[in-house]
């Protein structure tokens, strides 16, 4: 995906202002909307999208920003991104970065989405994620056991935990696209900063930019409230 230069708010169609609305005041139910909408209604809910249980979470697990993203690890844009997001996360120290494999860029992909979430049953999530982010090209299928071997995974429990786990993790993936496409993305990495919908990779500048926009957002809502 081309990197993009701006954050715009989730406002550009029926189903996207659900997703605003639910995100940005928490709510449970809306008015009636059109029947894509109402089928986006059931996978954008604020419960799905920043805080389902079974997606792995990196940085502040109660930071007052949430950042989400979608991501391929056979995405050019997303390897290159890493490091910074890492960074600006590791400098911020208040941001929860929830990170959702989003496989779209062919069967090694989904491979490597579902083995870096076997992981997890290990407690090596990030471990394999890093792995397998951290490498300059596109990654294949011997290639990856090599990585998250060298990673120190236990690569027999790992198969055992994806055979064991193998609807879990496919559920989990489904869930992932359904949002993405939901919110409209058309490649990777996409991102929710908040209230904010970033359909591309951005600088650090520009994260913490995104990031601060988000915390005034918060704050706003937070005085309109009370």
């Amino acid at each position: 995906m081309k990197q993009q230069t701006t954050s715009p708010l989730v406002n550009s169609g029926p189903s996207r202002r659900v997703a605003l609305g639910l995100l940005g005041a928490g709510l449970a139910l809306l008015p009636a909307v059109p029947a894509r909408a109402e089928d986006d209604d059931k996978v954008l809910t604020e419960a799905q999208v920043l805080r389902d249980p079974d997606i792995p979470v990196i940085g502040n697990p109660t930071g007052d920003i949430t950042i989400v993203e979608w991501f391929d690890y056979n995405c050019p844009y997303c390897r290159k991104l890493a490091p910074e997001l890492r960074q600006v996360v590791q400098d911020d120290g208040k941001v929860r970065l929830v990170l959702k494999d989003w496989p779209i860029l062919g069967p090694v992909s989904k491979v490597a989405a579902r083995m870096a979430l076997a992981a997890k049953y290990q407690n090596k999530f990030e471990a394999a994620h890093e792995a397998m982010i951290s490498v300059n090209s596109r990654i294949t299928e011997p290639r990856i056991a090599e990585l998250l071997s060298g990673a120190g995974l236990d690569m027999d429990r790992l198969k055992k935990d994806l055979d064991a786990n193998a609807k879990a993790i496919d559920a989990l993936l489904a869930r992932n696209n359904e949002q993405a496409e939901a919110f409209g993305f058309n490649g990777t990495p996409s991102f929710i900063v908040g209230k904010y919908r970033v359909p591309g990779a951005l600088s650090m500048d520009q994260f913490e930019q995104v990031i601060a926009d988000a915390r005034k957002a918060n704050m706003g809502r937070k005085i309109e409230n009370n």
